[in-house]
């Protein structure tokens, strides 16, 4: 299949992916001498930080994605093809796809992140996850058919088990939408289900490690623990999920809790594309790259973003799978794609760390700045809404989001409690054979094995 691409005297530089990394990098160079070529599977830009509020019905699908075609609209140098990108073929300078393969003169991989299971069949086959917005139409509507279901049965096993959520990571992604889950039990739910009992839905917040935000400071750490405490969330931290199926999460071989939503939130692995030297590809599938974003042992091809592992002083580990990282990144390599076909030596990236934070509710977030600043509450709440308002593309993207939290805020309601598409959990996978091929197998160590707690009982949810 031909691509239909023009040819041109300039050099093309393809970019797979259209995240932050690539958005921007394509952004940057619009009025460089290069034509520049962006393949994706889809034709949105994603953004991803907010993809629980569409999972828990705060934000419509549509306000956190923009068209590929109406971003780049008027830039001249700029082409797209949707497609999936299947593999890279650095000798021949080609790129293959769905759609027939694309020559490069430069490639730039930034191509994200996906889920890491850590091998756990029993979990990548029943866990729900969010990496993207089909994953959260599918959370959302999963989550309200069971409490549908809950209405129906009289077994009160089975109504517990789908009434529990249970969230495994406590990152910022679990952090969050533990923390909106727990919102939507004290305000939402009991408006739609005044014949469930509420008070008796648990919400879990499982974590391996020692604590929440490994990252975050432990102001932090300790503030998100106690607000999601204070919230009713039941965190479990030194816990680790062994298996789930039949409506339980195992948490050791015998110990479970019972339910029938698990949301898989504890790791992620890079993106790398087949086809690429097996030096240059790290354990968890992220892509060596040096201090120009140059793939280890490859003259013109790039990576950026979570998919890059750059190694600083400061960061012996990778640089943190930050969109700061991959928008600071693309923008030092549109500057030095330019000196190199210039014959220029490129500049070294330096990361400038802008600070990192989490929301946990309404009122309610946590935010680390530089020289150990801290601060929380209401503050860190009305930081975290304006830094993603702003970074949020598109005018009318602004508004909407901007509009429905206003009047989450004012009503303590959700008005998006659609179920869009009903979704089976076990038959749903979007792209399961995509999947399965992309992550291969996930060799990064998970450990199994949680210390002994004891089963947990019910608990009550705050009180309005």
């Amino acid at each position: 299949m031909d691509t239909n691409l023009p040819v041109s005297a300039q050099p093309r530089v393809v970019i797979v992916g259209c995240g932050f990394g690539g958005l921007r990098l394509a952004q940057s160079l619009a009025n460089a001498p290069v034509q520049v070529v962006m393949v994706d599977r889809n034709n949105y830009h994603n953004f991803q930080p907010l993809l629980y509020q569409v999972a828990t019905g705060a934000l419509e699908a549509d306000s956190i994605a923009y068209p590929v075609r109406k971003i780049f609209a008027g830039q001249k140098n700029f082409f797209y093809r949707m497609a999936d990108v299947k593999s890279v073929d650095p000798a021949s300078k080609t790129v293959q796809t769905s759609v027939g393969d694309i020559t490069y003169d430069y490639l730039v991989l930034a191509t994200g992140s996906l889920t890491n299971f850590f091998g756990i069949e029993s979990i990548e086959k029943n866990a729900m996850q969010i990496k993207s917005i089909p994953n959260a139409l599918n959370l959302r509507s999963f989550i309200f058919q069971n409490f549908e279901q809950a209405l129906l049965t009289t077994d009160p096993e089975e109504k517990q088990a789908l009434m529990n959520i249970v969230v495994v990571g406590g990152g910022p992604t679990g952090v969050e939408i533990s923390g909106s889950l727990a919102e939507m039990r004290k305000h939402v739910l009991p408006k739609d289900y005044p014949e469930l009992d509420l008070q008796k839905m648990q919400i879990f917040l499982v974590e391996a490690g020692p604590a929440l935000l490994g990252p975050m400071s432990k102001a932090s750490q300790e503030d998100a623990k106690r607000y999601l405490d204070e919230l009713g969330v039941l965190v479990r931290l030194n816990t680790s999920m062994k298996r789930f199926e039949n409506k339980r999460a195992y948490y050791s071989d015998a110990e479970f809790i019972p339910t029938e939503n698990l949301v898989w939130a504890a790791g992620v692995n890079g993106a790398a594309l087949p086809g690429l030297p097996e030096p240059a590809v790290t354990r968890n599938k992220r892509i060596n790259v040096n201090q120009w974003s140059q793939v280890q042992g490859q003259a013109n091809i790039f990576a950026i973003g979570d998919v890059a592992n750059m190694v600083t002083d400061e960061m012996p580990k990778g640089l943190p799978m930050l969109a700061p990282v991959a928008l600071q990144q693309a923008d030092l390599l549109a500057a030095n794609l330019q000196r190199i076909i210039k014959g220029e030596t490129p500049k070294d990236f330096k990361y400038f760390n802008k600070g990192v934070m989490a929301i946990v509710s309404r009122n309610k977030a946590v935010v680390d700045l530089p020289k150990n600043i801290h601060f929380k509450g209401f503050l860190g709440w009305l930081s975290w809404l304006f830094i993603h308002l702003i970074l949020l593309v598109g005018f009318r993207n602004k508004v909407v989001a901007l509009v429905d939290w206003a009047f989450s805020y004012a009503s303590s309601d959700q008005a998006l409690r659609l179920i869009i598409r009903p979704c089976n959990r076990r038959d749903m996978k979007d792209d399961k054979g995509k999947r399965a091929a992309e992550q291969a197998v996930a060799t990064t160590q998970y450990n199994p094995t949680p210390p002994a707690i004891q089963e947990p009982t019910p608990q009550a949810a705050p009180a309005s």
